[in-house]
């Protein structure tokens, strides 16, 4: 499989995101230059977490008009996968590849720690066999984390299965004690309606490891890897 992986000035996990890629799962993966307007023929997409042109205005408001974004945007009109990490779900919201917005932390702090994920919908293609009510675990980073969308929309998502991970304590309730930053219905990773695009705001690619802390992120990785050689 060959993964294509954005960078934008400021961009920050792009090489973790390659080298988890490429060295631990055996995976072909380029890191490509947001001023690039092709994606090649990559068959997953993946906007990695970092700081997009120093997340000034809102985060990803400007890198959605890079010119690699048209191409990111045809790759997912065709069906394709994109992966939106953190940095990158912020940049997929600005561009209307999914829904919502992301707001400051409710509690207006920068926040960087290890949290608890209940998977709310199971998805074959980013989740395997991960079934609903398991509790993952990994590390968030961002002052901007707080997904918003009118309460209705979080709703009819909930219901239809796109939202895949909420925010949750150590035994997996969802409450506001396991939401580190008061997002609507605990959101912190949902999908398109087609199924083809989906983002997170904790980072995957750094709990592969034990050295890390944990390895609950690749089930990400291996899961879109798995699905695409079915």
């Amino acid at each position: 499989m060959k993964w294509a992986v954005i960078a934008f000035p400021g961009t920050n996990c792009d090489e973790d995101t390659r080298y988890l890629l490429a060295e631990r799962l055996g995976q072909s993966a380029r890191v490509i230059w947001h001023q690039e307007t092709r994606v090649g023929d990559a068959d997953l997409v993946v906007l990695p977490g970092g700081f997009a042109h120093g997340d000034y205005l809102r985060c990803g408001a400007i890198a959605r008009f890079s010119p690699v974004m048209d191409a990111v945007r045809e790759h997912a009109e065709r069906g394709r996968t994109v992966l939106g990490i953190c940095n990158g779900m912020q940049i997929l919201t600005e561009a209307g590849l999914l829904p919502g917005v992301l707001l400051r932390n409710q509690s207006l702090e920068y926040r960087c720690h290890w949290t608890h994920l209940r998977v709310h919908a199971p998805d074959r293609a980013f989740l395997g066999h991960t079934p609903a009510g398991a509790v993952l675990r990994m590390p968030i980073s961002h002052g901007e984390g707080r997904y918003q969308c009118a309460p209705q929309e979080a709703e009819a998502m909930l219901a239809n299965g796109q939202v895949l991970l909420r925010y949750c304590d150590e035994r997996g309730a969802v409450n506001q004690a396991g939401d580190p930053n008061g997002a609507t219905a605990g959101i912190a990773g949902l999908r398109n309606a087609r199924g083809n695009v989906f983002g997170l705001m904790p980072h995957p690619e750094r709990a592969c490891d034990p050295l890390l802390g944990g390895e609950d992120g690749l089930v990400i990785f291996r899961s879109l890897i798995e699905a695409m050689h079915e």
